[in-house]
């Protein structure tokens, strides 16, 4: 079959990171500009993914793809939340259903109450803490009820098109002389490239007709607490800025306990990704030393914080 692919949220980290391999593979795709995807214009979105003829559909959309600390805006803005994250997902299927092709969605572990000691499996209970975990909860069970879905929960995302909160944890070392303040939660980092070339790895057995339809979780090689996270990050930080590194030995990592929306375990287990489809987890130390280095690119990193409350609207969708 002929690939041919209809990516929805083409401006999502993920979704940026996937184009460029598509691109590089000369796989053809479209990606409408997010503002085409209106859920209360479900006519307008069936139009236009007809129009397309795509062998596949692939959504991306997500309410906080850029901006991790749209997770707790996500309490006070509740009905955008549902519509990226539960609406528009039923619309797509009911559309994908119609057309007879198949769907990819992306969801996250935050369907998962947090709990677990060890790292979620498919099979594990889903009991979501806050709006964002409800509405992305609701989203895959509408995904669900077309047959040819695939569902992948990726790792706590970070990349070159995703580094805010990065951003924000280095500018706030060196305000505060090298105090910080985190969560006492456990995280699966997960680099933007890797979830990418699982999606298309995914996507390429579908075309060959494997029958593999479900749910699946794919996140980076390497569990972390929040704290070693952040430890690393100023460690390769300080590769590059000075005054991080003569901050090296007073750096303070203050612990705070882990309220909703928030999660103290977001780990994932990928091994089934892996039985079905040997899709192997990947390292990320080298892909976050990259990311850090491109902070230092000629970008201000004194822009971190107004950049990411400036782009939850337009890259929300």
């Amino acid at each position: 079959m002929d690939l041919k692919l209809f990516i929805v949220g083409g401006n999502s980290p993920t979704a940026k990171e996937l184009i460029e391999v598509l691109r590089k593979r000369r796989i053809r795709f479209q990606a409408p500009p997010d503002k085409a995807f209106d859920p209360e214009d479900p006519v307008g979105i069936a139009k236009l993914v007809t129009d397309a003829a795509p062998t596949q559909l692939i959504n991306l959309a997500d309410f906080i793809s850029t901006n991790h600390s749209a997770l707790r805006r996500a309490e006070t803005t509740e009905d955008r939340c549902y519509q990226i994250n539960a609406r528009l997902p039923a619309t797509l299927a009911e559309i994908c259903n119609h057309l007879n092709i198949p769907i990819l969605h992306l969801s996250n572990a935050y369907v998962f109450d947090g709990t677990k000691k060890l790292g979620y499996n498919e099979n594990d209970e889903t009991n979501p803490q806050g709006v964002y975990g409800l509405a992305s909860l609701q989203g895959e069970r509408a995904i669900r009820r077309h047959n040819n879905h695939i569902v992948i929960r990726s790792g706590w995302l970070f990349g070159k098109k995703k580094k805010g909160l990065i951003k924000s944890w280095v500018n706030i070392v060196k305000k505060n002389q090298g105090e910080v303040q985190v969560s006492r939660r456990r995280l699966s980092p997960t680099y933007t490239g890797h979830i990418a070339q699982a999606i298309l790895a995914v996507i390429q057995q579908i075309d060959c007709e494997a029958n593999v339809w479900g749910t699946y979780h794919y996140s980076g090689l390497e569990t972390k607490r929040e704290n070693e996270f952040v430890e690393q990050v100023i460690k390769y930080a300080a590769n590059h800025d000075e005054s991080i590194y003569q901050l090296l030995d007073s750096i303070k990592i203050v612990e705070q306990d882990v309220h909703a929306p928030e999660i103290l375990n977001s780990t994932l287990s990928s091994k089934k990704i892996f039985d079905t489809f040997g899709i192997k987890q990947k390292s990320w130390h080298g892909d976050l030393q990259d990311v850090i280095k491109s902070l230092y690119g000629g970008e201000s990193l004194s822009n971190a914080d107004s950049e990411e409350s400036e782009s939850e609207e337009s890259d929300a969708a």
